[in-house]
C-alpha cells in the first residue's frame, strides 16, 4: 500500500483540520437534486483569493448547475501545496481522502511514493471509453511530462503552468530616474534597487516568500547553480552562494523587503516596492488592484548566463477511491479541461494555460491575449522553464521546510549565506539516504 498513514506532527504546524473542512470520509456522500440524487466529491486546491480563489469558486458553482450527477464541494489549504500535502496526510492517517486534488510540481514524486491514487487514464479507459483519446488529442507530450513521476508513471493532469516574472512600478521607476522599462539582468535589479532606496526611500525589490521555494530555485538555477543533482541536493555550490548573497545583501541594506508572501504583493500593491519577482498566476491581482502604471517584464538573467525558470502551478490527481467517487472525479476534470473553462482560469489567474488549443481558440483565450500584454513574457519565455526541483523519496515536506527555515535565517540576518547553505545541503542529503 502506498497509502501514508504516518501523522507526523511536526508538520501540522498548528493547523485544524476543520479550518480546511470535512465532508464526511469522502467516498460515498451523495446529495438529492430533484429526481437524481448527485454523487459529492471534495476538490481540494490552494487559490487564494488573490490567487485565482474567485476563479475557483466560479467554476465550481458553474460546474455544480450543469451537472445533474456530481456536486463538488472545493476545499481551500493555506501554506500553498506544501501545507495541503500536509492536510492531505492528515486525511490518509484518519482513512479518508477528497477526490481530486491540486498537486504542486515539487511534490510529484512525495506524493507519488506516499499516497494512493487513480491514473487519470486508467479512470477514463474503465468508465468513459468517449474519452480515450482526450489528453492525447488536447495535450503536447512534454507538457504532459511534467506530470509523471520519476518512475515515469503518468500521476495527474497539468492543470496550472506559470512562471516568475519581474512587475514593476513604471512611475517608481521614472521617479527614481530609472528606465521606465525596468531592469535585465540580476545586476541591474541590484542596481535599480539601490537607486530606488536612495531616491525615493522606498524598497526596490521584492521576491515572492510563501511556503514554499519556487522563487529561490529561478534566482540560483540562473546563475548556474543546482537545486538537485543526481538525487541530492546541491544548491550549495559557489553560484548557487553568490546568487542568494545579492537577494540577501540587498535585503540587508534594506533595498529589498523580506516579508510574508501576500504582504509583499500588497507592499508592491500599495506602490511602495518598485519591483516584484513572482509568478505570473498574480497577474491578475496586480493588474486589477494597481493604481500605478504597472507592467510585467521577462525574468532577468544573470550576465552571460541562461535563464532556468522552474515551471510553476500544479497538476491535478485523482485521490478518490471508489468507483462513483473516481468517476464523478473526471467528469468534473474534464469540465475544468474544456476550452471554455481553461480560458475563464487563464482570465482570473494568468497561469498558462496546459491545454494545447486554448490560447488560438475564438472561444478561448485568443482575443484576450490579444489584448492582455502582460501575459506575454511568461508565453515568451516557456521556452526556458525547467522542472520545479523534487527531492526523492519521503523526504520532500522535511526538505522543503528545512530551505524554508534557512531562508527566514539568511534573510533574518542570524546566519551568513555559506554557512546557512551549506548546513541546509547537508541536513537534506542526510534525509535522502
Amino acid at each position: 500500500m502506498k497509502l501514508f498513514v504516518k501523522l507526523l506532527t511536526v508538520f501540522v504546524l498548528g493547523f485544524s483540520l476543520a479550518a480546511c473542512g470535512n465532508a464526511g470520509d469522502g467516498q460515498s456522500n451523495v446529495v438529492s437534486s430533484g429526481k437524481e440524487q448527485k454523487t459529492v466529491i471534495e476538490y481540494w486546491h490552494v487559490n487564494a483569493e488573490t490567487q485565482g480563489g474567485q476563479a475557483v469558486t466560479d467554476l465550481v458553482e458553474e460546474f455544480n448547475k450543469q451537472s445533474d450527477s456530481v456536486e463538488v464541494v472545493a476545499k481551500f489549504n493555506p501554506d500553498m501545496y506544501k501545507g495541503l500535502m500536509q492536510n492531505l496526510q492528515a486525511e490518509a492517517a484518519a482513512g479518508k481522502a477528497p477526490a481530486v486534488v491540486q498537486v504542486g510540481w515539487s511534490f510529484l514524486d512525495y506524493f507519488s511514493n506516499n499516497f494512493e491514487y487513480a491514473s487519470p487514464q486508467e479512470v477514463i479507459e474503465e468508465h468513459f471509453p468517449e474519452d480515450k483519446t482526450f489528453l492525447k488529442d488536447y495535450f503536447l507530450e512534454n507538457v504532459m511530462s511534467l506530470a509523471k513521476n520519476s518512475d515515469g508513471e503518468q500521476v495527474g493532469i497539468p492543470y496550472s503552468l506559470s512562471n516568475p516574472v519581474l512587475y514593476i512600478n513604471r512611475d517608481l521607476l521614472k521617479e527614481a530616474g530609472l528606465d521606465e522599462n525596468g531592469p535585465k539582468t540580476w545586476e541591474e535589479v541590484k542596481q535599480f534597487s539601490e537607486q530606488i532606496k536612495a531616491k525615493t526611500g522606498k524598497y526596490g525589490f521584492y521576491l515572492q516568500e510563501p511556503a514554499d521555494n519556487w522563487g529561490t530555485q529561478a534566482l540560483l538555477e540562473s546563475n548556474g547553480a543546482r537545486m538537485i543533482t543526481d538525487g541530492k541536493a546541491s544548491f550549495a555550490s559557489p553560484e548557487g552562494i553568490k546568487a542568494y548573497e545579492v537577494w540577501a545583501d540587498m535585503v540587508a541594506a534594506e533595498e529589498a523587503l523580506h516579508i510574508a508572501w501576500d504582504q509583499g504583493i500588497q507592499s508592491f500593491i500599495d506602490g511602495n516596492v518598485a519591483m516584484a519577482y513572482t509568478t505570473i498566476a498574480q497577474r491578475s491581482n496586480i493588474q486589477t488592484n494597481s493604481k500605478f502604471d504597472v507592467a510585467a517584464i521577462k525574468s532577468p538573467a544573470w550576465e552571460g548566463k541562461e535563464v532556468r525558470l522552474p515551471a510553476g502551478g500544479a497538476m491535478l490527481a485523482i485521490t478518490a477511491q471508489e468507483e462513483a467517487q473516481q468517476k464523478a472525479a473526471w467528469e468534473f476534470m474534464k469540465f475544468l479541461y474544456s476550452v471554455e473553462s481553461m480560458a475563464k482560469w487563464t482570465e482570473g489567474t494568468g497561469y498558462v494555460p496546459p491545454r494545447s488549443d486554448v490560447a488560438e481558440a475564438e472561444n478561448g483565450l485568443k482575443a484576450y491575449l490579444e489584448e492582455n500584454e502582460m501575459m506575454q513574457p511568461a508565453i515568451e519565455q516557456m521556452d526556458g522553464v525547467v522542472p520545479w526541483a523534487s527531492f526523492p523519496g519521503d523526504a520532500g515536506l522535511q526538505a522543503e521546510q528545512l530551505l524554508l527555515d534557512v531562508r527566514d535565517q539568511i534573510l533574518g540576518g542570524s546566519i551568513s549565506v555559506e554557512e546557512g547553505l551549506k548546513k541546509t545541503e547537508k541536513q537534506i542529503n542526510e534525509l535522502l539516504k
